[in-house]
């Protein structure tokens, strides 16, 4: 009796007063241990992954600064040498004195002409472009090298266009430098992206509205006219204020094919050369006979240049809006 109870007392004492076995406790330390070592890596890759991610957004911050810094200061520049030289006569004028006095009103008519000209022809062109390649046009090798041309040829320099719209437009269709040479050309270069933004917006419309209108009996046609092109407009008109800009300051595309040196008259006919705002700021400041005479009136030139391209940049960005709020 007095041996099982010596027995009892020394499992008690192994065990120890919760019945855990020196095994057990040595499972329970390293399990704590291991808890403990989880918490270290975590906190240690949380802490990483913040410092990664604040390093990038403040790369991001200062792309974003130096970009706005960079805008401000041309835009400044501009502004400082050349607001004394708009007035009225400078709006609503031709040049005079080999253009060291007068204004630039012809070379104003011929930005809008052309740029309008190029929208005219390039936007039809591209949807209707942009709706075959996405909706008609079945998937394949035949369909990713067109879309590689179309993507190659949005970077082609604008030199390139200048050269094809003189031995295609001037020469060869016996256009002439003209108002209609200059949009065809400019038309030509800004094709590529419209064809890409159209397909983007096509891109994001929704599958169900296709099938929607699909399962109410509508036709494929019905549906891309009615509902997937409505839908899809105020994205492509992202493509159209795209084209506007780089149309209206486009120099080497229209130099062959539209722009002249200098004329007084506006033009009269799309088959009239012009003056236009890109190639005048370019002629004053090489090739005038007066260059630092002429300088307010190149900085001058430019100003107008970008108020005329962001005033209709705007009118496209507000009527995009307007379509949006109806959508």
């Amino acid at each position: 009796m007095t041996r099982m109870k010596a027995m009892d007392y020394s499992q008690t004492e192994t065990c120890g007063p919760s019945g855990a076995t020196p095994r057990t406790g040595a499972i329970q330390r390293s399990s704590r241990q291991t808890e403990d070592n989880k918490r270290a890596v975590s906190t240690a890759s949380i802490g990483k992954r913040h410092w990664t991610q604040s390093g990038v957004f403040g790369l991001f911050r200062l792309a974003a600064l130096i970009n706005g810094f960079a805008l401000l200061f041309i835009v400044g520049f501009l502004l400082l040498n050349g607001w004394k030289a708009i007035n009225w006569t400078f709006l609503s004028q031709a040049p005079m004195d080999s253009m060291t006095r007068g204004g630039i009103l012809p070379c104003i008519i011929g930005t809008v002409l052309l740029s309008f000209g190029a929208m005219v022809v390039a936007f039809p062109w591209g949807v209707a472009s942009a709706v075959y390649l996405h909706e008609y046009a079945k998937p394949g090798p035949a369909l990713r090298v067109i879309r590689l041309g179309i993507n190659n040829l949005a970077g082609v320099p604008s030199v390139v266009f200048g050269l094809f719209g003189l031995a295609f437009f001037v020469t060869w269709c016996k256009l002439g430098v003209s108002v209609l040479s200059g949009a065809l050309t400019l038309g030509a270069l800004v094709l590529p992206v419209i064809i890409g933004t159209a397909e983007e917006a096509l891109r994001s419309v929704p599958v169900t509205y296709r099938e929607a209108s699909l399962a109410l009996g509508a036709t494929k046609w019905q549906t891309i006219y009615r509902v997937v092109l409505p839908a899809a407009f105020p994205g492509m008109l992202t493509g159209s204020i795209l084209g506007i800009s780089r149309a209206a300051g486009e120099t080497a595309a229209i130099m062959f094919t539209a722009a002249v040196f200098f004329t007084p008259h506006l033009p009269s006919s799309l088959f009239d050369p012009v003056m236009a705002l890109p190639y005048h700021i370019y002629v004053l400041a090489t090739a005038g006979t007066q260059i630092e005479a002429t300088r307010p009136l190149q900085y001058g030139t430019a100003l107008v240049l970008i108020g005329l391209v962001l005033g209709m940049n705007l009118i496209a960005i507000f009527y995009r809006a307007r379509l949006q709020r109806r959508a």
